[in-house]
């Protein structure tokens, strides 16, 4: 007990340290049509079409995120013994003690290029799944077109967005609030879903927003990397949302969205296989065999869709004052390469968030998640997560958070490592980010 108080308290001062660094770069240039990577950022989805900064020339912004975990968690499986030629137990769980996890870090850079026209690269310095510093995604962001000289383009231009790049695409709203690797400050949580739908792809989105109302089209080309081989199997893939979202009176917001995902064909799809930063919940459901950095998914639930999918998702959000509900539900059918049929996957998530103190500094949350569907072979089974969390932003880029996990699996076949499987325990985390 003892050993886990200092390391607490040298978890505490760390975060404080890093946070006057933080400070350091709280005065940033100002972009346009962007969304903050601060605690401004959070609930903003879309960037809006309110055009609020003057266009003085190029102007470049630099930016970073940085998280720091300790975590507590055991876990448990009911799984039977399944053992190699050797005599180890491919079931067996890793053992699991009390510790800080590996720091993540991301690097921002965003520039404004002309009025209304904007570039974005996020690059990961530190991630679970990749020791090297390596690019995210990067994309061009266009509300404006000066060059044309249009009154009649311009009025246009009021109400459309148009993004093109290697960028993470807009299917849902759950993706604009959870955890992307270094950059955790818009999570009310540690973790994210267990069936996480992010990937990043090549392409253009083209939105139009107008009095509340929202909708988005996106094609690309349906795979993390691009691809030029092979093109009998591979198909583009098409998405789009539709939505409301509006500030009714000082108090109250609702926002309503609807988003569709499909592909028709791919060699390595990776809608719900895509977050190349990594779970939060280290080595959990893990046999002794496995690493950090090459089990960087524990925790989560990957349907296996690489060949084909079909997904949907539907997104309510409410806040009423300090008060914010937001909700997912979400079914996704497709198939793995040589499946002869399609499977599907439900999920669906209630987030309750209480937001309290002057400027709302400190919160209270709670989660529910759930998943079911079939597994490769026909058999039914589900995972359910419950967690509870609380927060404090001790300046508007420093933000140390904690939370209580438990989930369960259920109906996985009896030489599964997930059968009757349990993960559970404590998580604090630091986050900065500006």
């Amino acid at each position: 007990m003892k050993t886990i108080n200092i390391k607490w308290l040298l978890f505490a001062v760390a975060i404080i340290y890093m946070g006057s660094i933080g400070n350091v770069w709280s005065q940033q240039p100002s972009i346009g049509f962007f969304k903050p990577y601060d605690k401004e950022g959070i609930n903003v989805f879309e960037t809006s079409k309110i055009d609020t900064v003057s266009f003085d020339g190029l102007t470049i912004r630099w930016g970073a995120n940085f998280t720091q975990q300790f975590q507590s968690l055991s876990h448990s499986n009911e799984a039977e013994r399944l053992l190699d030629a050797e005599g180890n137990d491919a079931n067996q769980l890793i053992s699991l003690g009390s510790g800080f996890n590996l720091a993540t870090a991301n690097l921002n850079l965003d520039a404004q290029l002309a009025d209304g026209i904007r570039v974005s690269l996020i690059t990961y310095l530190s991630s679970r799944h990749h020791s090297e510093a390596w690019v995210k995604g990067g994309y061009l962001q266009v509300d404006k077109l000066p060059m044309l000289k249009s009154a009649v383009i311009d009025n246009i231009m009021k109400y459309v967005t148009i993004k093109a790049g290697h960028f993470e695409i807009n299917y849902g709203d759950a993706h604009f609030r959870r955890t992307d690797n270094g950059n955790a400050l818009y999570n009310p949580f540690v973790g994210n879903y267990i069936m996480d739908a992010f990937t990043t792809e090549i392409g253009g989105e083209i939105y139009f927003q107008s009095k509340g109302w929202l909708a988005m089209a996106g094609m690309t080309g349906g795979e993390v990397k691009g691809v030029v081989d092979r093109p009998d199997d591979r198909a583009p893939s098409y998405y789009g949302k539709l939505g409301y979202d509006r500030q009714l009176d000082d108090d109250l917001r609702v926002r309503l969205t609807g988003s569709l995902y499909t592909t028709g064909k791919s060699l390595n799809n990776t809608l719900y296989a895509g977050d190349r930063g990594g779970s939060r919940y280290y080595l959990v459901m893990e046999n002794t065999s496995a690493t950090t950095s090459a089990n960087f998914t524990s925790g989560r639930f990957n349907p296996g869709f690489r060949n084909k999918v079909t997904s949907v998702m539907i997104n309510p959000f409410v806040k009423y004052d300090g008060l914010e509900l937001f909700g997912t539900y979400e079914t996704a059918t497709g198939s793995a390469l040589g499946e002869v049929g399609d499977r599907t996957w439900n999920q669906w998530a209630i987030d309750l968030v209480y937001r309290f103190m002057p400027k709302e500094n400190l919160y209270l949350a709670t989660r529910y998640n759930n998943i079911s569907g079939e597994l490769v072979g026909g058999q039914e089974a589900s995972i359910n997560r419950v967690q509870a969390g609380l927060g404090w932003f001790l300046t508007d880029n420093i933000l140390l958070k904690g939370e209580y996990v438990q989930q369960k699996y259920q109906d996985f076949p009896l030489d599964d490592i997930r059968r009757g499987g349990v993960f559970q325990g404590v998580i604090l985390e630091g986050v900065i980010g500006f």
